[in-house]
């Protein structure tokens, strides 16, 4: 069962749908007893920062995942990968979940936000099994990781190159949305799921 965080904020239904086409169950839910039923977390996110941080915050989501990714695999998807990190300078500086040491830092070149579809080069995580070097992925975002070497496994160029995936521990988190990426982004969430 892998269970997908419901803070009030993010594309739920679309990754919960993704899932299922690909034959695992999911439920969207805020409670933790229901995600203690869960072998694998995910927290997708659309929107602000700051706000998705106060809501994980206010829920009690925040300190759940923190402990839970001691021993459980969790994917943060586009803002839900930014909340793995230390910091982000979105509307000010605000603390994430601390998972992964890096900061969210804003694009200062191109049309932001970044959207569209971009390739993702020096794959290097069983998150990426199956899938080729430069495959497109679908982006929107104005705001991309700033993470040490090691915890980049994947990276693209928009005006610079970014890690556009990024992992520690149980902490996994993709910038782009598989659950728009076609059969690529389909391939990503079935490896996921076998982690």
């Amino acid at each position: 069962m892998i269970g997908i965080l419901d803070y009030g904020m993010g594309n739920l239904r679309s990754v919960q749908k993704a899932l299922e086409y690909l034959g695992g169950r999911a439920v969207i839910s805020s409670e933790l007893s229901v995600l203690d039923g869960c072998d694998r977390l995910i927290l997708p996110g659309v929107g602000s920062f700051a706000a998705g941080m106060d809501n994980l915050g206010k829920t009690g989501l925040a300190d759940y995942v923190r402990t839970r990714a001691a021993d459980t695999p969790v994917l943060g998807i586009c803002l839900g990968m930014q909340f793995l990190l230390t910091v982000s300078e979105e509307e000010g500086e605000h603390g994430g979940l601390g998972l992964i040491d890096g900061r969210a830092v804003r694009f200062t070149q191109g049309k932001i936000p970044h959207m569209g579809w971009n390739g993702v080069s020096q794959m290097r995580s069983p998150l990426f099994a199956g899938i080729p070097e430069e495959t497109q992925f679908y982006f929107v975002h104005s705001y991309y990781a700033d993470v040490a070497v090691e915890d980049a496994i994947g990276m693209t160029e928009y005006y610079r190159t970014f890690a556009s995936a990024i992992a520690r521990g149980n902490a996994y988190g993709v910038q782009f949305h598989p659950e728009k990426s076609g059969a690529a982004g389909l391939q990503l969430l079935r490896n996921f799921m076998r982690l």
